[in-house]
């Protein structure tokens, strides 16, 4: 799932009387003071925003009783403060939250300067701390936030923790350069590691940390952030030329200048700036970021549209808060804080003991939530979850939420301990404590029946006729221990299961048959080896070709496999170990392990071979070297396939199956109701072909039941 722009935004909050106006206006301030303080604000974004907006109606309704403390129309709220004065004001944006509340706003930035404007500067907006950089002769002097706009928090102490803000320019140049310091989701993990490790409660998020960690001082650990360049202006001592271009060129092309002098911006991103023409093309270009959104490295809360021309920039002109030549596209919030109510513990079918966080249901991203991921007890212990805590939920795009960490400062005293299990919750057995993610002291032998169901299923070994109730049957029987079991299951072992006929024993072991002839990849899936699923199997399975390879391989070749890391190569490698009898069983019931049309990995010197001779290789699909995206309803030669099966032609034919159009997307297979890949593949020129057109493309890779 997709962040959709076009969701609305909550709700302004209701404000019924005077003395709500007043809790709301004392709430408000007191949230904007937390935050811009330390990011430990008690509201969430979209919390804030919507009483924010609840505010706002109320004061257009009773102007006469605007209270002077309100945050209405101030820069952060009113709340931010600083010594050191900004050459020119620091402002805030106005936000928009819908296609047509920016269509509307277009229009009357266009009415203001009398004319259309020229050029459409569309950006993400970055979930930090807007700074401004002054450099003087090329040297960086100072940093300072942007407090209430005009004044702002001197925080030079924190230049060089803060990539991507270089000391030198790459020119003797007098300027400064405005932009956002935040953390990357890598950045936060590694900051809240070393907290942890010193004592220091967990950071709630990554805004969180920067805005703690941007203002620090003497600490004994490092932490570092990064820096994206938006904006640069002149300053007393800038060369005139110099001040004369950043006044006069378009927004886009100082921006061009920040990067020529070594600044980072968002230019090398996926969701890079980029200057359009029409109204027509911004809110297409949103649609893009948005949809990017959840697999960026770092956090957006929106997206900013500018006039790109100096000119008509200047003839809009900026409000005592924000500029009238810019705005905020506000994207529906992913991260809200919620109260953690327990903790499950869920054994997997390879005996891996999950812990589940049962939380308040919050709406998120469109969604209820109620669980959340928890990694593993260490993870748990680690970030001092307790039972009770106000915590950070994230969530983006179609990825299982999370918590973040606790928000400590709201802890009333009435928390408590997780209670780990002392004992395995399925069965009852010990827990092997060794390594992070604990683990049943039974293994698979803990979840049989999941194990086996799963190995069974669909997308593994395809056995129809042995659902979940069956397995339980025939372990209950004592007939089945593991998978392997189901290929010496006799027709009377089965005759004398209750509910089980003539006919159904049958097929049930013609199922079974047609399933020791499945591909490689298939059987291997079935193994449920951890760290591996659909995909990866089939990567693994193709690059080695048959089960004697793979399981003669060490982590330093399979990490030769796209997607393979050391850890998870570590993994497989133990896994197979573990698994090493139960695959001779298979091999032993005439299982296949071999994938069809791959070619073994051939040493530099094979044997039989002369040094340096090239070995005869398979010849390339017709799909080599391309990424495939499969969409849509199938037809033809195509319709009885599944969506893994076609991913599985894809990868026989030479290419690589992706589920998501980008510019990496070589082809995109349209069936009937294709939607929005389609229509974002033909904005990026990606080749589009029809299913039987496709099924022609890959006839001699076709399934036999296709």
């Amino acid at each position: 799932m997709t962040t959709s722009p076009a969701v609305p935004a909550a709700p302004a909050a209701g404000i019924a009387d005077a003395a709500a106006y007043a809790e709301a206006v004392a709430t408000a301030s007191r949230a904007a003071a937390a935050y811009y303080a330390t990011g430990e604000s008690a509201l969430d974004d979209d919390a804030y925003d919507r009483l924010a907006r609840g505010i706002a109606a109320w004061e257009e309704a009773h102007p006469e009783e605007i209270a002077a403390e309100s945050p209405t129309g101030k820069v952060a709220g009113g709340a931010a403060v600083g010594d050191v004065p900004h050459t020119v004001p620091m402002l805030s944006l106005d936000n928009v939250f819908s296609a047509e509340q920016l269509t509307a706003w277009t229009a009357s930035l266009e009415r203001r300067i009398g004319r259309p404007v020229a050029g459409w500067s569309v950006e993400p907006k970055l979930d930090g701390l807007a700074v401004a950089a002054r450099y003087e002769d090329g040297r960086l002097t100072r940093l300072v936030t942007r407090g209430d706009g005009t004044a702002g928090e001197d925080v030079s102490h924190a230049v060089g923790t803060v990539l991507g803000l270089p000391d030198a320019l790459a020119e003797a140049a007098t300027l400064e350069i405005r932009g956002e310091v935040l953390m990357t989701q890598e950045q936060f993990v590694q900051a809240n590691t070393a907290r942890t490790a010193h004592g220091g409660a967990p950071f709630a998020n990554p805004r969180n940390g920067a805005a703690g960690t941007l203002r620090a001082r003497d600490r004994a650990y490092r932490v570092e952030m990064t820096f994206f360049g938006y904006g640069a202006l002149a300053l007393p001592g800038t060369d005139p030329g110099l001040a004369d271009r950043l006044a006069s060129l378009p927004h886009s092309e100082v921006m061009a200048e920040v990067v020529r002098l070594g600044v980072h911006t968002a230019a090398s991103t996926e969701v890079a700036p980029r200057t359009v023409r029409a109204v027509e093309e911004i809110q297409a270009r949103i649609e893009e970021i948005a949809e990017a959104r959840a697999g960026l490295p770092f956090g957006i809360d929106g997206i900013v549209v500018k006039a790109d021309p100096a000119a008509d920039q200047a003839e809009a002109g900026s409000g005592t808060r924000a500029p009238r030549w810019a705005v905020a596209y506000k994207l529906p919030a992913v991260e809200k804080v919620t109260t953690l109510l327990g903790v499950e513990w869920n054994v997997g079918r390879t005996g891996i003991i999950a812990p589940r966080a049962v939380l308040e249901p919050v709406e998120i991203d469109g969604s209820t939530v109620t669980y959340a991921t928890l990694h593993n007890p260490a993870d748990i212990t680690r970030r001092d979850l307790r039972i009770g805590d106000r915590v950070m939920v994230h969530k983006a795009g179609d990825i299982i939420p999370r918590i973040e960490a606790p928000v400590a400062h709201l802890r009333t005293g009435a928390e408590r301990p997780v209670e780990f299990p002392e004992v395995c919750p399925q069965c009852g057995s010990g827990i092997d404590t060794s390594e992070q993610r604990w683990r049943c002291e039974r293994g698979r032998d803990c979840r049989v029946v999941a194990s086996v169901s799963y190995a069974a299923g669909r997308d593994q070994l395809d056995i129809e006729g042995l659902g979940t109730t069956r397995v339980v049957q025939l372990v209950d029987a004592g007939l089945v221990r593991d998978v392997a079991d189901l290929f010496s299951l006799t027709r009377e072992q089965l005759l004398s299961l209750e509910r089980m006929g003539a006919t159904s024993t049958d097929n049930l072991l013609a199922a079974i048959a047609e399933a020791k002839r499945k591909p490689l990849s298939r059987v291997f899936c079935a193994l449920g080896v951890r760290g591996t699923g659909r995909s990866m199997s089939r990567r693994i399975a193709r690059h080695f070709a048959g089960m004697e390879h793979i399981r003669a391989a060490g982590a330093e070749e399979l990490q030769q496999v796209e997607g393979i890391g050391g850890e998870k190569a570590r993994t497989v490698v133990d896994e197979l170990a573990e698994l090493a009898p139960l695959i001779d069983r298979l091999v032993a019931a005439g299982v296949n392990m071999t994938e069809p049309g791959a070619t073994p990995p051939v040493p530099a010197a094979a044997d039989g071979a002369a040094e340096g001779e090239p070995s005869e290789e398979a010849a390339p699909g017709p799909l080599a070297g391309m990424t495939v995206v499969v969409t849509g309803a199938m037809t033809g030669a195509l319709e009885k396939l599944s969506r893994n099966q076609m991913n599985e032609l894809v990868e026989r034919a030479g290419g690589k199956a992706s589920s998501s159009v980008s510019k990496r997307t070589s082809l995109l297979v349209a069936g009937e109701g294709a939607g929005s890949k389609r229509e974002k593949a033909e904005q990026l020129g990606i080749r589009i072909t029809a299913p039987d057109e496709f099924a022609a493309t890959v006839a001699g890779f076709l399934p036999a039941t296709a």
